[in-house]
This record gives C-alpha cells, sequence and structure tokens, in this order.
C-alpha cells in the first residue's frame, strides 16, 4: 500500500482497527459502511477547513485556536481512547461549536448531503461528523506542534487537502458550502472525493 499522501490518507490510516470498529458500533453500521463514510468526510472536513483558512485571517484564527483549544490533553491518542470508552457517543462536548465554525450556515446541507451519499441518513451523518471533527482537530493541533508549522504554512497544507477535494469531487466541495446554492447533491459525486482519495479501498 502506498504511504500516505495527504492529511486526510494520514488521519484515515491512523483510525483504522479499534477506532473504526467503534465508530461503526456507535452508528450502527458495520465497519465497511463506516470506513466508506469516513474517507468521504475527511475530505469535507479538511478541505472546508482549506477553505476558511484561504480567507483572511483564516489560517492565523485556526492556528490560535489548535494552540490554545486543541493542544496537549493526550492529543490524538487521547482523542481516539475517549472514542473508544465511549464519549464519541453523538460526537463529544464542543464538537457542534467546531462544526459551526468550519461549515457555518452550510452545516445542515453538509450533513444531508453526507448522508445521503453514505446510506447513514442525516442523522447519523451529523453524529459522525460530530465524532470526528474534534479528532481532525487533535491530529491538526498534533501535526502543528511536531512540524513547527507557521500559520502560512498550516494554510498552505490544508490548502493543498481543499484543492484534492475540489479535483476529486467535481466542484462538490464548493457547491456543499455555497450557504446560497440551491443545487441538489449528487451521491455518485460525493462518494467519488473519498473513493478516489483513498484509492477506492473498502
Amino acid at each position: 500500500m502506498n504511504a500516505p499522501t495527504s492529511l486526510s490518507e494520514e488521519l484515515m490510516s491512523q483510525l483504522q482497527g479499534a477506532p473504526l470498529q467503534q465508530l461503526a458500533q456507535q452508528l450502527g453500521t458495520d465497519t465497511g459502511q463506516a470506513q466508506q463514510a469516513v474517507s468521504t468526510a475527511l475530505p469535507l472536513l479538511l478541505g472546508a477547513m482549506g477553505k476558511n483558512a484561504a480567507q483572511p485571517q483564516g489560517a492565523q484564527a485556526l492556528f490560535g485556536a489548535l494552540q490554545q483549544d486543541h493542544a496537549g490533553g493526550g492529543g490524538l491518542q487521547g482523542m481516539l481512547g475517549s472514542l473508544l470508552g465511549g464519549a464519541g457517543q453523538g460526537g463529544p462536548a464542543g464538537a457542534d461549536g467546531i462544526l459551526g465554525h468550519i461549515f457555518g450556515g452550510s452545516q445542515e446541507r453538509v450533513e444531508n448531503g453526507l448522508g445521503q451519499a453514505t446510506g447513514l441518513g442525516s442523522g447519523n451523518a451529523a453524529n459522525l461528523l460530530k465524532m470526528l471533527a474534534p479528532i481532525v482537530m487533535a491530529f491538526l493541533a498534533q501535526r502543528v506542534q511536531s512540524g513547527g508549522m507557521t500559520p502560512d504554512s498550516l494554510g498552505a497544507t490544508l490548502g493543498q487537502e481543499r484543492d484534492a477535494a475540489r479535483q476529486q469531487g467535481g466542484g462538490l466541495l464548493d457547491s456543499l458550502l455555497d450557504q446560497n446554492g440551491d443545487g441538489q447533491v449528487g451521491m455518485e459525486d460525493l462518494i467519488k472525493i473519498g473513493g478516489t482519495l483513498f484509492g477506492g479501498r473498502a
């Protein structure tokens, strides 16, 4: 298997095994469907963060949040530990706030689109995003600390994630995050974002 080439792939590799099984259990689905759903949700989360980081002061604000709110506490492994301990049921406390910052007024649109594309339904898709949001933040905080990243390099890295999600999804990322858009989300296109980025692994 090729080495992970993106943040989405790197984080997905760290969720293999027990974390993914626990996610599946809490979503009431099997591991295969959970993996497909996570592989679709991660590029959406990171791509949306890349879009936000491209805004004036966006990368600086995210960098500050990662340093203040998500550093320490055991980092990513601590977050995965709390997930495995059942704290992820319906999402850890504060997850709604993270998603609100990431997606803004498009949060419901993203939840509905993800639920439709993966077969989870919007309610379970919302729970999945709540579970993944703090994991993504802990993962980024760890990368910032270990990699000596600056706001500029963080913004550039997330920009690559955004571009990859845009390229694989044929503009779907932008349509999902367009608060004024009224287009319908195509299930095949949404699945393509995750499936192509992760080599279609089931």
